[in-house]
């Protein structure tokens, strides 16, 4: 009998990568899997790509999740913390949702609003000193997609003081998935193909998680939703701060994170080289014109921003090598 783990929020595009990911994983035994209007549907009707997964997706409440080891809640942001409260404290939680993310309460009610539950540790290992904080700790704080893709970007930057904390701009792609399994004019493929578009331009909710963990101070960042399923490409600009290398400064910073691949000169992330894997690609150079410091980063929103990660979290938090059950490379095409 392995470690055992349940999934709330199961039905979704992130539950059910989760649910890929455990089905692989040579110490988690899959004991819960649960939703909501899906409630008592079998898994490999609601998620076709895991036929031969033989379990029914149960209801959402405590004692279908209580008897887990550690339990991954998937769920809607602001639906996180009310189940994590009837948990057992000896169970070992980890949140994708956004609850648990931010410090501030005035964040919160600005970006998100209702009542702030509090914050976990923040669940992102490559931050200096998080990696240990995770393995102590019951409860993690997944991270945000965008979340991901931009700090593992711009954090090591403003930590060497190469950068300035006070004009970061950023524009990122995301693939659909990102949304959301919910049925929504705006997704439909008719919509999406063959468009780009954005969208919570200046308001989206992952700044105040995004300057919190890289210490950034002015941030303006455009979101744009692309024709593609899954993936992040993220461009990050800042003011350089002092003459450095930007390549050298994420090449020393991620120099020991086996998910985090600084590319050799003249090679740019894209999004598909990181599909179905947990790892992310950033590439980094300095503006001939402006001087400007420029990052790319891409990751699948689905993994190292979301599911692998939360696997990634949950090795540490078990106390198993976070690389358990998860791949660095990616599938194409």
């Amino acid at each position: 009998m392995g470690i055992r783990v349940a999934v709330a929020g199961a039905s979704g595009y992130a539950g059910g990568e989760l649910l890929r990911l455990i089905a692989g994983h040579p110490e988690f035994d899959l004991v819960a899997a649960t939703a909501h209007s899906q409630a008592g549907h079998r898994v490999d009707v609601v998620h076709p790509q895991l036929t031969g997964l033989d379990l029914v997706l149960g209801t959402t409440d405590p004692t279908t999740l209580a008897d887990a080891d550690l339990v991954f809640l998937a769920l809607p942001h602001g639906e996180s913390a009310a189940l994590a409260a009837q948990l057992p404290a000896e169970v070992r939680i980890v949140d994708l949702g956004a609850d648990h993310r931010l410090a501030d309460p005035y964040a919160w009610a600005q970006y998100y609003g209702g009542t702030h539950a509090g914050q976990w540790t923040y669940g992102l290992p490559e931050l200096p000193g998080q990696r240990e904080l995770i393995a102590g700790s019951t409860r993690v704080a997944n991270t945000g997609c965008y979340a991901a893709a931009i700090t593992l970007a711009l954090a090591p930057l403003i930590a060497d003081g190469a950068a300035s904390p006070a004009d970061v701009v950023v524009v990122a792609a995301s693939g659909t998935s990102g949304a959301g399994r919910a049925a929504k004019p705006h997704l439909l493929a008719s919509e999406v193909m063959g468009d780009l578009s954005p969208y919570r331009v200046g308001t989206h909710q992952h700044v105040p998680e995004i300057k919190q963990a890289t210490g950034a101070t002015g941030l303006s960042f455009t979101p744009v939703l692309a024709p593609m399923p899954r993936g992040i490409l993220a461009t990050v600009t800042a003011t350089p701060a002092r003459g450095v290398d930007p390549q050298e400064v994420l090449a020393r910073a991620y120099a020991d994170a086996p998910f985090v691949h600084v590319l050799p000169e003249g090679r740019w992330p894209h999004t598909a080289a990181t599909l179905g894997s947990n790892s992310c690609h950033l590439q980094a150079t300095v503006d001939v014109d402006s001087g400007r410091l420029i990052v790319l980063s891409a990751l699948d929103n689905l993994g190292k921003g979301a599911a692998g990660q939360a696997v990634q979290n949950a090795n540490l938090m078990l106390g198993l090598p976070e690389t358990t059950g998860l791949s660095m490379w990616g599938v194409t095409p």
